[in-house]
């Protein structure tokens, strides 16, 4: 046995040997546990209350590219103070490593809900809770079978998975090389081996070119194509939300936008290619015109593009023309295997998404409820939108009730009242923990990143 593999035994058999007692016995006072997984990379945290109520909350965390790589059990530490007041106990893990971890992230977690089974007890009720990429990592928690988790509560979710998440970037990053770069073919857009000083050079060229379009007509049309593409929200940070027929004020926001989006997506999607072993996006075969009258930015494309006096239809040709890039075969298996929800639901899953996130954009709860619709699973899934602008931007009141109508639904047996967007909103509000902006009655528009399971050439 190698040195290192017998000091995390040790290390997890010490922290085994000084456990507290089993929930049986009842904990004898708040607990805070930390430890290694068997990997000996992966560490775990967990929180039990003095008067826990029986159920556990097992957290996934989200996206770090960061070398930083703690353990995590909540959202927030505000979220966790409010969860464990009410008598839950919080459990989650670091993963293997930072980055996109969807090849490991998902038994990392199953892992840590036993070791915390086997030191404290088995809970009467585990519910998944994930933030972002988490909120993938929870919604392949849902679809294993045996796991021990009764329920599943998605936030801002990548429910499309990783490979519609890079095909829709590839989409909107494509429009900005081709309409508003001077030889937009030299633009590298996908494939970068592992080059950050690549994929850096490409979002530098990217945001130079949108930085000079805003001072024509022409330029912010283009951009508000672009931006339609890369599902941004119509509302910058620190500004009000534009009217719905401000156009302009508008695309001005999703400028603002597009300096967030592209600094942060296209770095990771260099951590995806490398995970995956090359790229696995492609948008050889298609058709952009076909895409935008499914677009929700569609009118506002239209009224910026006649003011311009530029033709839609010759520029939505131009990108499916000059549409070249094709996927990595064994990356795009790689991927889909990993990182692809089919929407068969094993438990029951409640999914909430703020309705302008630049990173996780709203649309994907779309796509994976027409996932879960044709996997026949729906009675399982309800979804909740709270409007507000922000990628994961959620007050403790709203993650807090969620958790309690999930809860609810998983003592019941059924969906309950408490899952209707006005009970959510009231449950929050109750709650004193910074308000809610739950909505009735809103759906998300289409998503744009489906290629409808068609690749091309010889499969």
């Amino acid at each position: 046995m190698s040195p290192r593999i017998l000091a995390t035994g040790l290390a997890l058999a010490v922290c085994l040997a000084t456990a507290a007692p089993a929930r049986a016995d009842g904990p004898p006072g708040p607990i805070h546990a930390t430890g290694v997984l068997s990997d000996g990379l992966a560490q775990w945290v967990a929180d039990i209350p003095a008067d826990w109520n029986g159920t556990l909350i097992l957290y996934s965390h989200g996206y770090n590219p960061t070398p930083n790589n703690p353990a995590r059990n909540a959202p927030d530490p505000q979220t966790a103070a409010a969860l464990l007041a009410r008598g839950y106990a919080l459990v989650g893990s670091s993963y293997e490593r930072s980055g996109w971890t969807m090849d490991t992230a998902a038994n990392d977690q199953l892992e840590t809900l036993t070791v915390f089974s086997q030191r404290f007890g088995v809970p009467d009720r585990t519910l998944a809770l994930g933030t972002s990429m988490g909120g993938l990592i929870t919604g392949q928690l849902a679809e294993r079978r045996h796991t021990g988790i009764d329920g599943a509560l998605a936030t801002c979710g990548l429910m499309q998975g990783g490979v519609d998440l890079l095909n829709y970037q590839l989409d909107g990053a494509h429009a900005i090389a081709q309409l508003l770069v001077p030889d937009g073919n030299r633009v590298q857009l996908a494939g970068f081996d592992g080059s950050l000083a690549a994929v850096n050079a490409s979002v530098q060229t990217m945001l130079a070119a949108l930085a000079g379009a805003q001072t024509t007509p022409q330029g912010r049309a283009r951009t508000a194509l672009a931006a339609a593409l890369y599902h941004l929200p119509r509302w910058a940070p620190g500004a009000p939300q534009p009217a719905p027929d401000d156009y302009l004020a508008q695309e001005q926001a999703q400028y603002q936008q597009f300096i967030t989006a592209l600094n942060f997506t296209y770095p990771a999607r260099v951590d995806i290619e490398n995970t995956v072993g090359g790229n696995p996006s492609w948008n050889i075969g298609v058709d952009y015109r076909a895409l935008l009258p499914r677009a929700d930015e569609r009118r506002q494309v239209i009224a910026l593009y006649r003011q311009a006096g530029l033709d839609l239809t010759a520029d939505l040709d131009r990108l499916s023309r000059t549409a070249g890039i094709a996927p990595d075969r064994q990356a795009l298996r790689r991927a889909t295997a990993i990182s692809e929800l089919t929407g068969d639901l094993r438990v029951p899953m409640l999914s909430i998404h703020t309705t302008h996130d630049v990173l996780a954009p709203v649309q994907v709860e779309e796509d994976y409820a027409e996932s879960v619709r044709h996997s026949g699973e729906n009675a399982l899934l309800r979804q909740a939108f709270v409007h507000r602008l922000g990628h994961c931007a959620f007050t403790p009141a709203e993650l807090v009730a969620s958790v309690q109508a999930l809860e609810q639904r998983v003592r019941a047996g059924h969906w309950t009242p408490a899952v209707r967007p006005d009970r959510l909103d009231a449950a929050a509000e109750r709650l004193n923990l910074g308000g809610a902006e739950f909505l009735e009655a809103y759906r998300p528009a289409e998503w744009l990143g489906d290629r409808g399971g068609a690749l091309p050439g010889p499969h």
